[in-house]
């Protein structure tokens, strides 16, 4: 993996998983100063249209890193960091494609089955960054002769 995709990843899961956080703060644990508010925080659209629009970036990133990594890894049969891999992997999809049905879900039903995927996705894709890189930081890769 290069230096680009790497940090191409950690910059797309900073703001996509930022504005998620942020939004899913606003949405449901914010208290509008107005009852009669449609948004818990004035800044609610911004940060969703700003998690909308930093998630191709990831979604791209994510794309690139599985040919030139994780598939090499898996191919070669790294074991080192091979949890966190796969459960980033396997986060990802979902991750991914309950966002893409959660803007085109009309049915409240669906809606909430689509939040509700895309919460516990996204979730799973944040620990699974934060160890899987964090892995770095405890213990640093050796350096090849």
């Amino acid at each position: 993996m290069s230096r680009i995709e790497a940090w191409l990843l950690h910059l797309g899961s900073l703001l996509v998983g930022g504005t998620g956080l942020v939004y899913a703060w606003m949405r449901y644990f914010a208290t509008p100063a107005d009852p009669d508010a449609v948004v818990s925080h004035p800044w609610q659209p911004m940060v969703q249209h700003l998690h909308v629009l930093t998630a191709p970036l990831l979604v791209l990133a994510i794309g690139g890193l599985f040919h030139s990594h994780a598939w090499t890894a898996l191919r070669l049969g790294v074991r080192d960091g091979r949890a966190s891999g796969l459960a980033m992997l396997v986060a990802a999809l979902p991750m991914i494609a309950s966002g893409y049905l959660l803007q085109t879900a009309v049915e409240p039903g669906w809606r909430r089955l689509w939040v509700g995927i895309h919460l516990v996705a996204a979730g799973l894709w944040i620990a699974g960054h934060l160890v899987h890189a964090g892995r770095r930081f405890v213990r640093p890769p050796r350096r090849r002769r």
